[in-house]
């Protein structure tokens, strides 16, 4: 008699182990579906089955028992709020949709959405101004061709509600931004009479400079503007101020002596009142504070940047413009004019106003003009001749116009560089 094989004790206990596991699972599944009969029933309602014909039948709802009420805590004022939540929810979504789709319609139009459509309490918001930095290379020869123009293109949307609306935008003459004249009127940027005046000009010639290219004064980084405003606080000018002559004489009296150590002479004075002059073309006895601080502003440029630098600061439409007055002065098209024809064109950047082109030719009574017999008559006389027969190529002309052609961008009738006559 054959003895039956003695099983192995590891398998033995293989499936016992096995046999413990099972018992757990069915215990663990147990208790989890005992908890499922103590839970609530759930919010969302069941999905919706589908009909033979493909669409979705309609589900009664039937309303909870008693018992049921107790074991699932219902509560049917929470459930008339959330429905009517997910109702003004749905209704919103839905006006969104037909405003957009409205909006869209009208840029297909050629239209567009007009300023007044528009939320200008979420949408309007005003400019950050950032004083630009001095880069590495900005004292660096740049290079710009004479023959070939740039012609820079208008940009298609209004800078403030970035909506374009076709033939309702307004150009700038300085960069390539347009806007609304709603929108300029709803920012607070342009008065009533200046309102009117950027949309008499803004499509000419003459032309309309936006609130960034009007203020000289954002041309100036943080350390130059400190070093304005130092001065003004030393000088006791107070600013939004209007300035009258003896002000501005006493201001330049005070430079004149931190600079050089010395009082103006008397042929510096008549300057100082020949540009105060200029900036008040309406010949009220004062200048305005914003007239006298873009003037101020030149001032710096002019002694802290250097003529490359200047160059930088021209935009495409200026350099067309330069190139524009430039071929026109160069007859025999040699790329050649003189010093004459610099300081003619100078003068020429200041024709937006008729006003302008008088301020520059009034006397000053009360200093009154120099004798044509002194010694510093002929001089100034020789040194004009000498100045007038130069030769002058296209850079040197781009340099010595720059801060002329910065000058001329605000719109003020005040001519805030005057020009030697």
């Amino acid at each position: 008699m054959k003895s039956e094989p003695i099983p192995d004790m590891g398998v033995l206990m293989s499936k016992r182990q096995q046999v413990e596991k099972v018992q757990k699972c069915s215990v663990v599944v147990s208790a989890f579906k005992e908890g499922l009969k103590d839970r609530p029933p759930p919010a969302n309602p069941p999905e919706e089955s589908a009909d033979p014909d493909g669409k979705p039948a309609e589900t009664e709802a039937v309303a909870p028992t008693n018992e049921e009420e107790k074991e699932a805590g219902y509560n049917e004022e929470d459930g008339k709020a959330r429905a009517s939540t997910s109702q003004h929810a749905s209704a919103q979504h839905k006006e969104d949709c037909r405003i957009n789709q409205e909006a869209w319609s009208r840029l297909r139009d050629g239209k567009g959405v007009e300023p007044e459509d528009l939320d200008k309490a979420n949408q309007l918001t005003p400019p950050a101004f950032i004083r630009p930095k001095r880069d590495i290379n900005d004292d660096q020869p740049v290079e710009i061709e004479l023959g070939q123009r740039e012609q820079p293109v208008n940009d298609e949307m209004c800078e403030i509600c970035e909506v374009w609306t076709a033939d309702d935008l307004f150009p700038c003459r300085t960069c390539t931004r347009v806007f609304h004249d709603g929108c300029l009127r709803e920012m607070g940027y342009l008065s009533t009479d200046t309102l009117q005046e950027m949309r008499d000009t803004a499509h000419t010639a003459t032309g309309w400079s936006c609130y960034y290219c009007d203020n000289i004064n954002l041309l100036l980084t943080e350390e130059e503007m400190y070093s304005l405003m130092e001065t003004f606080k030393q000088c006791k000018i107070i600013p939004e101020s209007c300035l009258v002559a003896d002000e501005v004489l006493q201001y330049k009296h005070f430079l004149s002596k931190r600079l050089f150590e010395k009082d103006l002479s008397d042929e510096q004075e008549e300057e100082v009142l020949a540009q105060f002059s200029a900036l008040d073309p309406e010949k009220r006895g004062q200048i305005e504070w914003s007239d006298f601080l873009y003037h101020e502003s030149l001032g710096v440029l002019s002694k802290f940047r250097s003529e490359n630098s200047l160059v930088r600061l021209l935009t495409a439409k200026e350099r067309d413009r330069a190139r524009s007055v430039f071929l026109s002065l160069d007859q025999d098209m040699d790329g050649l004019i003189t010093g004459g024809d610099v300081r003619r064109a100078q003068q020429s950047w200041f024709r937006k106003h008729s006003k302008e082109s008088q301020s520059c030719n009034v006397s000053i009574s009360h200093v009154g003009p120099i004798s044509e017999n002194s010694p510093s008559s002929s001089s100034s006389e020789k040194s004009r001749e000498r100045d007038d027969n130069r030769q002058v190529t296209w850079p040197q002309f781009l340099k010595e116009s720059a801060l002329y052609i910065l000058a001329a961008r605000p719109n003020s009738a005040a001519m805030h560089l005057r020009p030697l006559l």
